[in-house]
C-alpha cells in the first residue's frame, strides 16, 4: 500500500493554441489529467490500470503551479495503490509505471479540445526523494516532479511488508526502514516479548535488575499507563484506556468529529458547522454558493432590469440604471406615450386611460413591457423548488436553494447523504435534523461511542490475582501473586 505523487510546477503555452495548432479565444484555460498505467514500450490508449487523477482549470497558456494550487486542487497530485509497488527489472522491463499527462479532461473531449499529450516510460523504485523531469511537446513545455511512498506501517522496496510498532504484552519494538522489527531496549526474542537476563553485577555482588512493570504500566518508576492498541487521538489514566481528545471520537479516538477546524472546508468567509464523522455544512455569505461557497453569484445574470436599464453588482444585491423615461426598482415604470415611439422589435403601440399611459403588443419572441426582451429558455421558469434560471450562452442552468440539487432543482438533499452514523448505524432524516439509530454495542448521537464489555466483570482470576482486559472484547490477562502460576493463576 502507498501512493504515487506527481508535483506540477510549470506549464508553458506562449503561443496560447491547442495541439491541432488553432488558437484559444481568447486564451487556453488549462487543466491536466493524470494516467499511471503498467508499463508499455510505446503507450497507448486504454485503461490507466493504477488509476487516474484530474486536476480543475490551474491557469490560462504559460503559468506556474504552487502547492496546495488555487481552484480547489491539490499539488502534488495523489494516486494511491493497495497493491504491491512492481519490482524494477532491468532486463525484463515489466513491472515498471508508464505516465502520460493530456492537458484535457476526458477522452470524450473532441481531438482539437487537447492542448498537449505527454508519455514517459521507465523504472520508478520506492523513495522520499522527488524525481525532476521537464517534457517538451510543441509547442508546449511541462516541468514536474514525482516519487512513490509507502503508506503509514508499510515498509520494503514494494511497500508491501506491513509492520505497526507495539510496546505492550505482545511485543515490545518499533519498525525499520525494511518492515522488520528491532526490538526496543531489555527485550529480545522472535517478537521483542521476552526480556533479557541481566548481564552485570553491583559492587558487594548485588544484581543489577530491570523494573518489572506490571501488564498495562510502563516508564521508569512503571506508572505511566499503556493506551489501547491503536489509540491515534486519545490518552489514558488506567491501562487499556482510550480517552478521546477534543473533536475525536471512536473506539480507537480515529474519527474527527470536528471537521471544520481541522480542515477549514468553507470558502469566502463562509460559517462551517460539524455534522457528524467528516461530515460539515457551510452558511454562505450573501453573493456566494456551492458545497464550500467556492462560488461567486452575480444577481445581474438574470437580467432584472428591463427596458433596457443597465444592472450593476452591488454587496447586498444589485442597481438598475435606468434610460431616459423610465424610473422604477427594475426600470418598469415609464413616463413616454406612444408619440415617443416606445415599443422595440416592431411592436405596436396602444395608447391607454386616454393617452396618459400605453401598452405595448409584441411580435412573437419579444416580451416585456415595451418588447425589449426577447423570449429566452429561462422564460418557461423550469427551475424548482424556488430555483433561479440563468442563461449561459446557448445554455441554461439553474441555481439552487440551500437544501435543493439536481439539474432543475428538483432533487431534496437529505441530511443523510453524508452517512453520518457510525458503526453501521442506521440514519433517519427527519423534519428537525437527523437521528442515528445505533446497533447492538454503540451509543452517542452518532454512535460514535462503544460501550465497554469488559471480560473482567465475571472474576475470572483466581488465589487473588488482578484481572487487565485484553486486546478484544472477551480476551483477559491475568498478573497472578507470588507462588502462582497459569492462565488463570490456578
Amino acid at each position: 500500500s502507498g501512493v504515487f505523487q506527481l508535483q506540477l510546477q510549470e506549464f508553458a503555452n506562449e503561443r496560447g493554441v491547442l495541439a491541432s495548432g488553432r488558437p484559444c479565444e481568447p486564451g487556453c484555460r488549462t487543466f491536466f489529467r493524470v494516467c499511471l498505467k503498467h508499463f508499455q514500450a510505446v503507450v497507448s490508449p486504454g485503461p490507466c490500470t493504477f488509476g487516474s487523477v484530474s486536476t480543475p482549470v490551474l491557469g490560462t497558456n504559460s503559468f506556474a503551479v504552487g502547492d496546495d494550487s488555487s481552484g480547489g486542487g491539490r499539488n502534488p497530485l495523489q494516486l494511491p495503490f493497495n497493491f504491491t509497488w512492481p519490482q524494477l527489472l532491468a532486463l525484463s522491463g515489466t513491472g515498471c509505471p508508464s505516465l502520460t499527462w493530456p492537458s484535457a479532461p476526458s477522452e470524450a473531449l473532441p481531438p482539437d479540445a487537447l492542448i498537449s499529450k505527454i508519455a514517459i516510460q521507465g523504472s520508478l523504485a520506492v523513495g522520499k526523494n522527488w524525481l525532476l523531469d521537464e517534457q517538451t511537446s510543441p509547442p508546449t513545455r511541462l516541468r514536474y516532479s514525482y516519487r512513490v511512498i509507502c503508506s503509514d506501517n508499510y515498509y520494503g522496496d514494494s511497500c508491501s511488508r506491513l509492520c505497526k510498532k507495539r510496546n505492550d504484552h505482545f511485543g515490545h519494538y518499533v519498525c525499520q526502514p525494511d518492515g522488520s522489527l528491532s526490538c526496543l531496549p531489555g527485550w529480545t526474542g522472535e517478537y521483542c516479548e521476552q526480556r533479557k537476563q541481566p548481564s552485570s553485577c553491583l559492587p558487594g555482588g548485588g544484581s543489577l535488575e530491570q523494573t518489572h512493570c506490571r501488564p498495562g504500566w510502563q516508564g521508569r518508576l512503571c506508572n505511566e499507563c499503556i493506551p489501547h492498541n491503536g489509540c491515534r487521538h486519545g490518552t489514558c489514566s488506567i491501562p487499556w484506556q482510550c480517552t478521546c481528545d477534543e473533536g475525536w471520537g471512536g473506539l480507537f479516538c480515529d474519527q474527527d468529529l470536528n471537521y471544520c477546524t481541522h480542515h477549514s472546508p468553507c470558502k469566502n468567509g463562509a460559517t462551517c458547522s460539524n455534522s457528524g464523522q467528516r461530515s460539515y455544512t457551510c452558511t454562505c455569505r450573501p453573493g456566494y454558493t456551492g458545497v464550500d461557497c467556492e462560488l461567486e453569484l452575480s444577481e445581474c445574470d438574470s437580467n432584472p432590469c428591463r427596458n433596457g436599464g443597465s444592472c450593476k453588482d452591488q454587496e447586498d444585491g444589485y442597481h438598475c440604471l435606468c434610460p431616459p423615461g423610465y424610473y422604477g426598482l427594475h426600470c418598469e415604470h415609464s413616463t413616454l406615450s406612444c408619440a415617443d415611439s416606445p415599443c422595440f422589435n416592431g411592436g405596436s403601440c396602444r395608447e391607454r386611460n386616454q393617452g396618459a399611459s400605453y401598452a405595448c403588443e409584441c411580435p412573437p419572441n419579444f416580451m416585456g413591457s415595451n418588447c425589449e426582451k426577447k423570449v429566452d429558455r429561462c422564460t418557461s421558469n423550469p427551475c424548482a423548488n424556488g430555483g433561479q434560471c440563468v442563461n449561459r450562452g446557448p445554455n441554461r442552468m439553474c441555481r439552487c436553494r440551500p437544501g435543493f440539487t439536481g439539474l432543475h432543482c428538483e432533487l431534496h438533499i437529505s441530511n443523510c447523504a453524508r452517512s453520518p452514523c457510525a458503526h453501521g448505524g442506521t440514519c433517519h432524516d427527519l423534519e428537525n435534523g437527523l437521528v442515528c439509530t445505533c446497533p447492538a454495542g454503540f451509543s452517542g448521537r452518532r454512535c460514535e461511542v462503544r460501550i465497554p464489555n469488559d471480560a473482567c466483570d465475571s472474576g475470572p482470576c483466581f488465589n487473588g490475582a488482578t484481572c487487565y482486559p485484553g486486546l478484544s472484547p472477551d480476551s483477559f490477562v491475568c498478573n497472578c501473586p507470588y507462588g502462582f502460576a497459569g492462565s488463570r493463576c490456578e
